[in-house]
């Protein structure tokens, strides 16, 4: 999330409830999740396990919850809880607004649209031109909606991303400040879901056309032209290049990236990242073909032994 001005490392250390490492005035233009990330942001990590991940970063300013050396060129914001000092930044930037109208006064709708009734507009939302959205669909806040979309019933733009810490009392919750993007030319189904960016947005590029009842991550980036039939379910921080397929019930794992034009046959589990330009099936997923092989061996052996 990119902050409405430049602060200095002092200010957020303010905020956060921290101490610093480097100088006062160190500049800080925004905060991101790790795996989007950008330079002038500042980034947790509470885990020794990713402490060199965060600190080899794009980050500029690392909050973290052990004194290690300052990288060159960066700052860090030393806190005995990251997670919570986070959510600090997140509260204090973008703190929730509660809704008094079912299409909020800020939200704009461009020429041709059309709005159908029971539908949730939230504060700052944005609609493009000839654009269809139908009835019961719900689009939270800060949500950006291209020209000539179509939204079918029951889908909802902009929850909440799962993300949660386990603590001994519970689990504690990330608290999501990111969007969604919906550009031009896309179609969603019926009952999906598209989840927000903890600080990122999530996109869904030109062209794309989704089922129904697909759910899609937080800060996922679904490229242009792709299909994504229904029951699918798309964990969040993918990337999906340009023109992939996706059919009926495919689940990937989170953090992956699915190459340009790849086609992921029905049921199958997206358990890594795969290249583009080819067809995948099966769960750990591989090559179609190699996957079908395996499965026509693993028959001829059980008729031999029943022999």
């Amino acid at each position: 999330m990119k902050l409405p001005r430049t602060y200095s490392l002092e200010e957020i250390a303010e905020i956060t409830g921290t101490t610093f490492v480097g100088p006062p005035n160190f500049p800080v233009t925004g905060f991101n999740e790790i795996h989007v990330v950008e330079e002038g942001d500042v980034v947790f990590v509470d885990h020794p396990k990713y402490y060199d991940k965060a600190l080899e970063s794009k980050a500029t300013v690392v909050l973290i919850n052990k004194k290690v050396k300052c990288p060159q060129n960066k700052a860090l914001l030393i806190s005995k809880d990251p997670f919570t000092d986070f959510n600090k930044l997140s509260k204090h930037f973008n703190p929730f607004k509660k809704a008094n109208r079912a299409k909020s006064s800020t939200a704009t709708i461009g020429k041709n649209s059309i709005i159908q009734p029971s539908v949730f507009l939230g504060n700052n939302v944005a609609i493009g031109k000839n654009c269809l959205i139908h009835a019961n669909v719900t689009i939270y806040d800060n949500v950006i909606i291209g020209n000539n979309v179509t939204i079918h019933s029951g889908t909802i733009l902009g929850a909440d991303a799962f993300y949660y810490k386990k603590r001994p009392e519970g689990f504690d919750k990330l608290i999501s400040s990111g969007s969604v993007l919906i550009e031009d030319n896309v179609d969603i189904g019926a009952l999906c879901t598209i989840d927000r960016g903890v600080s990122g947005i999530t996109t869904i590029k030109k062209g794309t056309k989704i089922d129904n009842q697909v759910q899609i991550g937080h800060d996922t980036i679904i490229g242009e032209q792709c299909l994504i039939a229904s029951q699918t379910g798309i964990a969040g921080c993918v990337v999906m290049e340009d023109k992939v397929v996706a059919w009926g019930q495919v689940g990937t794992n989170s953090g992956i990236r699915i190459g340009k034009g790849a086609v992921i046959l029905g049921q199958t589990g997206v358990t890594k990242s795969i290249k583009g330009g080819k067809t995948y099936f099966g769960t750990p997923v591989e090559e179609s073909r190699t996957k079908l092989k395996e499965i026509a061996q693993i028959k001829q052996l059980l008729k031999s032994q029943k022999k």
